[in-house]
């Protein structure tokens, strides 16, 4: 190993750690200005890190985010220099730079592009990585081959982006370009979206960026480059050159991002040195998916431990099809395949290798209830069973085939998720499926509309796959399951997906109307919510259908106390204890605020906070998502109930969520828990004016 794979593992190790151990600080701890350089920071003891907040904004990575790998990155230097990574997060990216300047952060870590307006404000460090903008267009608009065809069209960017110094150039080689600004709390992706509905003519984008959203918008037309390559830096007050030289010196030794082709293979040693471990997966509730704007799966959890333990950045890469896992493996587009998958002839016979198995699950028969007939594999005589002809459970129905048993056996979409087939039993389009007992189990934790009616066989294991000739990296794998499987950190890995469960307590609520007392908290509830302008019974009424008035609670997400505050979410706004009640109910009222600002184009008020509920419970992410589909669906996308909740639920199925930014989301449980918060909202209204009338 060389001394810079060696000090990158170090780095990176450190830097997983920190991750996985969730202690960053919020900036409200650290609302001091400072305007001094390192000597100056290390007498406090930190280095506050500007950036943008994620869980709002950040789609489902489906080829690997920059900015998670900077967090990384940005984490490690401060580590190494003996001081405190502490996180200021800006709500709006106008104001990274300003906040910089002013004091109120050492360093802006936030994908920020090196342009030359920006170049006379801030000093920028050594590139992360380097880019190159292009021009983006509508599938149903003219396509344009060069800066002559954007004559006439009408070009939208965000006055704050980078993009707009590249339109200014734009326009002196072509006057008859029309500009426009797009809103300043509009993301690049969304803008991107709004190009690919005909809503914007024009725009103009990096080609990373673009590259993730083609993953789900496939349809964007994409023009010529229009700049060469810019770099993505770490932004400094340009006084502070010892920090600056500091953190170059870092990035020129660790920086794993730089400089690495979009295929290419390699073992273990080779990953160490760019290292990236590549993860081939899928987008599904039981691998990689976001829940409230955090990314989770269990495949996922897997994988970035694995990474972090040999001091690598795991970047996930969302393969349009389970069929084309191995094809894109083989071809040197990802390291391993981490998406539940079961070791086959096939696939051995086309180039891949399979760990030791790292899960044990059984094929069960899916039915619908009260389907009592099926208890054996002779009953499935006369049957039709719907599954993916590449999938292990083809093989499976063939051998019932092959014992004489006269089952039909219909080959679904190779796009198809076994969660969509599902669906389709559960709906009566098909008859009957196959699932993997963990998938099954995951669905039967939310619906009543199936059931497992028997297993088949013996029980089978998941492995990770990789290229055959990696036998470095097989033999890290199988040392990784050999040491975990059945261990602390995989049982409560597997338990967090597969057996979630929240500890509830019950309550004598039905008794608020003779008392006027909903929980020992409502003082709590009362105090936070007048400071934010919403009904403390309101506000009760959440914290009873996300708690049951219980701060022990911790969901099977991580969620914390009252209000089940994710803890990332908590310290962004500047909470460390969520499980103490007044934290949690402050930091739970404060988010709901939060959420409903930035749902501030809804323009009715009570809609507006149906619609913040919602995005409590999934994530604004997932939301806008929805709104997105009813407004292609010709519902209205500002009125929730009737429009909007009955569309969400489509979100489930992969012909919708396989073309949404934040992917999967299983959003019949936002619906649900807004009917329910309304409900129970009216009925304690109605419990405390009863108690009010019957007070002396």
């Amino acid at each position: 190993m060389t001394l810079r794979t060696c000090r990158l593992a170090f780095a990176l190790v450190i830097a997983g750690a920190v991750l996985g151990c969730q202690d960053r600080t919020s900036g409200t701890s650290a609302g001091y200005r400072e305007l001094g350089d390192l000597p100056a920071l290390r007498e406090r003891g930190a280095i506050r890190i500007l950036t943008p907040p994620l869980a709002d904004t950040e789609g489902l990575p489906r080829q690997g985010h920059l900015i998670r790998l900077e967090q990384e990155l940005i984490e490690a230097f401060v580590r190494l220099e003996g001081l405190e990574p502490l996180w200021i997060w800006v709500d709006e990216r106008d104001d990274l730079i300003p906040a910089l300047l002013d004091g109120r952060g050492d360093v802006i870590a936030a994908n920020l592009t090196a342009t030359p307006n920006r170049r006379e404000l801030v000093a920028f460090g050594a590139p992360l990585t380097t880019v190159r903008e292009r021009i983006v267009s509508g599938p149903d608009a003219p396509a344009i081959e060069s800066v002559d065809d954007l004559t006439g069209r009408e070009v939208v960017v965000r006055a704050s982006s980078s993009y707009v110094e590249t339109l200014e150039t734009l326009l002196i080689e072509n006057p008859d370009i029309y500009a426009a600004a797009a809103p300043e709390d509009m993301e690049t992706e969304e803008i991107l979206y709004r190009v690919s509905q005909g809503e914007f003519d024009v725009t103009l984008a990096d080609d990373r960026i673009i590259r993730d959203v083609q993953a789900y918008l496939p349809d964007l037309r994409v023009g010529p480059e229009v700049t060469g390559d810019r770099e993505i830096a770490w932004a400094f007050r340009p006084d502070n050159s010892e920090l600056i030289d500091a953190a170059d010196a870092f990035i020129y030794q660790y920086n794993p991002a730089s400089d690495i082709p979009d295929r290419y293979t390699g073992d273990l040693d080779q990953i160490k040195q760019r290292g990236v471990l590549r993860v081939l997966t899928r987008n599904n509730p039981s691998t990689y998916f976001v829940y409230r704007g955090h990314v989770m799966g269990f495949e996922y959890d897997l994988a970035r431990e694995f990474a972090r333990r040999h001091g690598l950045h795991a970047q996930f890469i969302v393969v349009p099809t389970r069929a084309g896992l191995i094809t894109w493996l083989v071809q040197g587009r990802g390291d391993i395949v981490a998406a539940g998958m079961t070791a086959t002839e096939f696939r051995t016979d086309i180039g891949a290798q399979f760990s030791r198995p790292y899960a044990f699950i059984s094929e069960i028969v899916v039915a619908r209830p009260g389907d009592s007939t099926l208890v054996a594999p002779s009953d499935l005589s006369g049957r039709t069973i719907v599954v993916r002809r590449g999938s292990s459970y083809w093989q499976t129905a063939v051998g019932l085939q092959e014992r004489g048993i006269d089952v039909q056996l219909v080959a679904a979409s190779e796009a198809l998720e076994t969660e969509d087939i599902i669906d389709g039993v559960a709906s009566g389009e098909h008859d009957l499926t196959i699932a993997d007992s963990n998938i099954l189990d995951i669905e039967l934790t939310w619906r009543e509309d199936i059931i497992g009616a028997f297993s088949l066989g013996d029980s089978i294991g998941h492995a990770w796959a990789m290229r055959e000739t990696d036998a470095q990296l097989k033999a890290a794998v199988d040392a990784f399951f050999s040491a975990e499987y059945r261990g602390e950190f995989y049982n409560i890995t597997r338990r967090k997906y597969f057996n979630p469960s929240m500890r509830v307590r019950r309550h004598a609520t039905s008794r608020a109307a003779l008392t006027g007392v909903l929980s020992p908290y409502d003082e709590l509830f009362r105090n936070y919510a007048n400071r934010y302008q919403v009904d403390w019974l309101l506000v009760a009424a959440q914290s009873y259908q996300e708690s049951r008035f219980d701060p022990d609670v911790v969901s099977f997400a991580g969620a914390v106390g009252l209000m089940q505050v994710m803890p990332g979410t908590g310290r962004e706004l500047g909470f460390e204890s969520l499980h103490e009640p007044e934290q949690g109910v402050h930091a739970g009222v404060m988010y709901l605020y939060r959420l409903y600002n930035r749902l501030d184009e809804i323009p009715d008020d009570e809609d507006r906070l149906w619609f913040s509920l919602a995005a409590y419970n999934a994530g604004l992410g997932h939301v806008n998502d929805a709104r997105r589909l009813a407004v292609e669906l010709g519902r209205d996308p500002d009125v929730w109930f009737g429009e909007v909740a009955e569309v969400m639920p489509l979100l489930q199925k992969r012909e919708y969520y396989s073309r949404a930014r934040h992917g999967y989301c299983r959003c019949t449980e936002p619906v649900d828990y807004v009917a329910r918060i309304r409900d129970r909202y009216r009925a304690y209204s109605d419990a405390i004016a009863d108690s009010a009338q019957a007070s002396p």
